[in-house]
């Protein structure tokens, strides 16, 4: 069974993070260098604090209207976080992020932040996992004939 842990090794460990007084324009442009989907909202400390993402963007936007890009992040964020240790089945995961609708995990260790898997990390964990199976499988059918 693979693991969070197993993810990070892979991807790395590197997060995206914003502070929540920055505003959303600030955190589009950096979405938009990093090419990712949600930034990782932390405080002075680096303690997350939310996560602002594409499409709290999205749903937040139409009650700003002209002053959208000056508010600050906080205004838009989610702050209901889930969060899980690197030690975390994928499976696990998967079914986490399923219930809650949430596409962004952050990985927290001790209190800190050390990194984000995204529910495309984990539906391709999940395949490559499969993936392995069946071929096991079939190399044991074929060497059994």
């Amino acid at each position: 069974m693979e693991l969070v842990q197993d993810i990070l090794e892979t991807k790395g460990h590197s997060v995206h993070t914003i502070g929540p007084d920055e505003t959303v324009q600030s955190a589009l442009a950096k979405m938009a260098e990093a090419n990712v989907g949600a930034l990782m909202v932390t405080d002075g400390t680096g303690r997350i604090v939310g996560v602002f993402s594409e499409r709290d963007f999205a749903r937040r936007a139409v009650t700003h209207q002209d002053e959208v890009f000056s508010v600050p992040v906080r205004d838009f964020m989610t702050t209901r976080i889930r969060s899980v240790p690197a030690g975390t089945s994928i499976d696990t995961c998967m079914a986490l992020m399923t219930t809650e609708r949430i596409r962004h995990l952050p990985i927290v260790e001790d209190g800190h932040l050390t990194g984000v898997i995204s529910i495309g990390d984990v539906v391709k964990a999940i395949v490559d996992e499969k993936d392995t199976v069946i071929e096991q499988l079939e190399h044991y059918i074929s060497s059994s004939i």
